[in-house]
């Protein structure tokens, strides 16, 4: 007996909601999948696009700022080239924090978080670009292209990046990503990190999906060829080209002297760099790496090591040219102040896992078939002076771009999929 018209056209309706919802998913899923379109260095940008002013071939060197004694002016023009795991997510919190306080324009991805990592970046991924359109701040995840960024901030921008220890960066890219790297899957054992080290050439695949973040990861975020041979004079070149582009290289294991160091070159207040640790691992989710382990996954990464190298040793001259005492001093002012900030904002003082968090705006992005990411509870009754900040300094990353009006679609179904599929 055929439907009546009524019922007929009800279930046309759900079989084409059904079908555009699953296409949408295949096409995610595509997305996801796909290799970038542009994967070279040549600008992506239409030729004759006008930059945001007159940008010369290097940054202008910025004066000593020193907001106790200079009367500096606060530097609002920033370009944050934002590494993977590096503790990058603490310090995009403190410059979402500044740009909204200050009423600065940003300039945001369009449709997710990151500007289509692990291609390069250009201009015309920015949110609401136009040709010749000047932003304040630039600070999420991109695989940098200097010259595409250079023309979207002011001549003066200070240039800051973070690094960490290759090792250990790598020990945590394994983890978090391992499960997105296809060629990780042949690894059977109960300590896959360990067994990948044992041989490596056996597992790599530097032409595989997602191979990047398995190997000088540091490099590859920088824009350059993160499998060059380690004797290649590029190395060097490269190296020493960050050196002149970046004001200032912060290192994650000296998070709160990088602080003070970024305080003072900016002209910053305290109170603009107060955190909370940010996108943590609890720490049964933290394997450390044992003194062979840790030597092998050195020598894996090796430009990344040397990278390294380099920036520690400038970091501790510009600590000498600092002060020693005077960072002491500085060190021990960020510290207190966060523990009372702690003690103000953060329900039982310190991290949760994610199934404690009570409030889904605190729940931090988390790895797929995984809940390693810690988060927090905001207090339940906060002082009106302290109300706004604590919230702004506990919100994760994807909620806060969303709290700055960004067009998150792309992320937003995907983490639908994720929750529907229970990955």
């Amino acid at each position: 007996m055929p439907l009546p018209q009524k019922k007929r056209w009800v279930s046309m309706a759900k079989g084409l909601v059904l079908g555009a919802l699953f296409t949408s998913l295949l096409l995610l899923l595509y997305s996801y999948a796909a290799p970038p379109l542009h994967t070279g260095l040549a600008s992506t940008t239409p030729e004759g696009t006008a930059p945001c002013s007159p940008a010369p071939g290097e940054p202008e060197a910025l004066t000593p700022a020193n907001g106790s004694a200079g009367g500096c002016q606060p530097r609002r023009d920033i370009v944050f080239m934002k590494t993977h795991k590096t503790a990058s997510s603490t310090l995009l919190n403190i410059l979402f924090r500044f740009g909204q306080k200050h009423g600065l324009k940003f300039a945001f991805p369009n449709g997710r978080n990151d500007f289509d990592y692990p291609a390069f970046f250009a201009r015309s991924l920015v949110q609401d670009y136009r040709p010749g359109a000047c932003f304040n701040i630039i600070c999420n995840h991109m695989r940098f292209h200097y010259e595409e960024v250079r023309g979207l901030v002011p001549p003066n921008a200070t240039f800051i990046t973070v690094l960490r220890d290759p090792a250990r960066l790598f020990e945590s890219s394994f983890h978090y990503f391992g499960s997105v790297v296809p060629f990780t899957w042949k690894l059977s054992g109960s300590d896959k990190l360990a067994e990948f080290l044992q041989d490596p050439d056996r597992y790599y695949d530097p032409n595989g999906y997602n191979a990047h973040y398995l190997r000088n990861l540091l490099f590859f975020d920088l824009g350059y060829d993160s499998g060059l041979d380690p004797g290649n004079p590029q190395v060097q070149e490269h190296i020493l080209e960050v050196e002149r582009r970046f004001h200032l290289v912060l290192l994650q294991e000296y998070f709160d002297e990088s602080l003070v160091l970024l305080k003072d070159l900016l002209c910053w207040e305290l109170e603009d760099v107060l955190y909370f640790k940010l996108n943590a691992r609890r720490a049964s989710a933290v394997p450390r790496l044992s003194g062979e382990l840790y030597r092998r996954a050195t020598a894996w990464n090796v430009l990344d090591a040397r990278l390294y190298r380099h920036f520690n040793a400038s970091f501790w001259r510009k600590v000498e040219a600092f002060g020693r005492e005077r960072m002491a001093r500085e060190v021990a002012a960020l510290r207190r102040a966060n523990e009372r900030m702690r003690r103000i904002c953060i329900d039982g003082g310190r991290a949760v896992d994610a199934a404690a968090i009570q409030d889904s705006a605190m729940q931090p992005w988390q790895p797929l078939g995984a809940k390693s990411i810690l988060g927090y509870n905001l207090k339940k009754s906060i002082g009106q002076r302290h109300a706004q900040l604590c919230r702004r300094m506990l919100t994760p990353e994807i909620q806060y771009l969303m709290d700055l009006g960004v067009n998150l679609w792309v992320t937003k179904l995907w983490k639908l999929i994720r929750d529907f599929l229970r990955w």
